[in-house]
């Protein structure tokens, strides 16, 4: 008598309510999360636009805690600029407006904060204080190579073209 081996693949998953054992494969996980994809991105830029903006806001304004650095005068480089792009680009970002172009900006702005502010100090983020800079710039390239997701008002502008 031979015994058979569960597929790796297929985990037995409570029904609801039957209390009955429901395969579910690696599939149909794929096709969940697949369907999961657009809001979760949608989710994703309007969680990193607003923490974006609100930094921009925290430097401008000097309120939700105030600047890190102190309140840069006005037109002054690089920190007011910094604060702006912040301030717009994740206010952009975060309603899905000019997504792309905003993402794209907010992303190099972090990538110069991070070169010319952070990396000079030490090699790695977490010994030179950039961590928000580097990940700041990584989820703003994500955004704009993966587009806006759901709930954009760039949604509103674009006309779908039937095949």
């Amino acid at each position: 008598m031979t015994v058979s081996r569960p597929d790796p693949l297929v985990t037995a998953v409570p029904d609801r309510g039957t209390g009955t054992g429901a395969a579910v494969d690696a599939r149909g996980l794929s096709a969940v999360l697949d369907r999961a994809r657009e809001p979760v991105i949608g989710v994703f830029r309007i969680v990193v636009g607003l923490l974006f903006a609100c930094h921009g806001a925290a430097t401008l304004f000097d309120v939700l805690g105030g600047p890190h650095a102190g309140v840069p005068e006005f037109g002054a480089w690089p920190g007011w600029w910094a604060a702006a792009i912040q301030l717009v680009g994740g206010a952009l970002v975060l309603l899905g407006a000019w997504t792309r172009v905003a993402a794209l900006v907010c992303s190099g702005s972090m990538a110069y904060a991070y070169f010319v502010v952070h990396q000079p100090e030490a090699l790695f983020p977490i010994e030179n204080g950039g961590e928000p800079s580097a990940m700041f710039c990584w989820a703003f390239l994500l955004i704009a190579v993966l587009g806006p997701g759901r709930w954009a008002v760039d949604s509103l502008f674009t006309r779908k073209i039937a095949a």
